[in-house]
């Protein structure tokens, strides 16, 4: 089993800050999260305003990760809007921080679902989840990558079908001495903590797990269906598997039954990672070789203790054939 530990996120940002945080230019993390963002935009017709401050605003951040905040807030306005629709980003110097802002004309947000939209897997319309494919945990990450810089971010919508706005504000800092005013260079990656393998036929859901796991330091395939899952844990030989349940070909319980016959499966840990969360899904889990249950949603922080747990703990390993 690979080394797991829970990560507090006011460590892992000072423990970072030496090696991997460079003084980074708004405009160009304007850039990279736009160029993300470039093939949804076109597959929907949408349009992007951007205004940003006349004078340089740099910040302490990774290039990368405030990229990927932008670029999920970005996706996320694209998402749910009719075609052709209008989304504003904007920039704006505000004492000791920057405040940006992404705005859209889209669906919108019910006032009872804004305190907890920015939980894992939350869905503010499960109606829509066909037609776009869930919210999965895009804005949870969004939330902890700002939160791990120092920052915050929140939303505001007057209501169902009036837009939507997501306020991000970051710490800023005085340009580095005798340094090019853009220099975004991204230094080395943490080193990789264990292997995790992902079954989750929902594209969304798996996705954004992957990544959230991925930037934890772990290693990451991702498969659709049961029986791949069980092709990939022999193949990738992972240090421990998310599996949900209800999955075409060949479902979660089935599959854990077949890697846990294997000789290849020891020390493999198996996690349940499921919607259905009764006693007797979690007894036909256990009989089925899963160390772990899990209900979604699962909170980040729920996600890490999970790890670590698995780490610290003695499971319970079937015998292999």
């Amino acid at each position: 089993m690979c080394p797991f530990e829970r990560a507090d996120l006011t460590k892992v940002r000072h423990r970072d800050k030496p090696e991997r945080l460079s003084h980074l230019h708004v405009r160009t993390s304007r850039n990279a999260s736009r160029t993300s963002w470039n093939a949804p935009r076109r597959a929907a017709g949408h349009v992007l305003e951007i205004r940003l401050p006349d004078d340089p605003v740099y910040l302490d951040a990774d290039p990368v990760r405030i990229a990927q905040v932008l670029s999920n807030l970005l996706n996320n306005a694209a998402k749910y809007m009719d075609r052709g629709g209008r989304i504003w980003l904007s920039a704006e110097r505000r004492s000791d921080h920057v405040q940006l802002t992404v705005r859209d004309a889209g669906i919108g947000i019910p006032a009872e679902a804004l305190p907890s939209i920015f939980d894992m897997f939350t869905q503010v319309d499960r109606s829509l989840e066909r037609a776009h494919g869930g919210l999965g945990i895009g804005l949870t990450l969004a939330k902890q990558l700002t939160e791990m810089h120092g920052g915050s971010v929140e939303a505001r919508s007057a209501g169902v079908g009036k837009g939507s706005e997501f306020t991000l504000r970051l710490p800023v800092v005085a340009p580095a001495a005798n340094a090019p005013p853009a220099i975004v260079e991204h230094r080395a990656t943490k080193p990789v903590k264990c292997r995790i393998l992902v079954a989750d036929d929902n594209r969304d859901a798996a996705e954004s797990m992957g990544t959230m796991l991925r930037l934890m330091g772990n290693e990451v395939r991702i498969v659709r269906d049961g029986a791949q899952a069980v092709e990939e844990a022999e193949a990738f030989r992972p240090d421990v598997i998310l599996l949900d349940i209800g999955m075409p070909r060949l479902n979660g319980y089935d599959a854990a039954r077949r890697i846990r016959l294997a000789r290849w499966s020891k020390g493999m840990a198996l996690v349940a990672l499921t919607g259905w969360g009764q006693d007797d899904d979690k007894r036909r889990a256990r009989e089925a070789g899963f160390d772990r249950h899990v209900t979604k949603p699962v909170e980040f922080e729920s996600l890490q203790g999970l790890l670590a747990e698995l780490q610290t703990q003695t499971v319970h390993l079937p015998s292999s054939a």
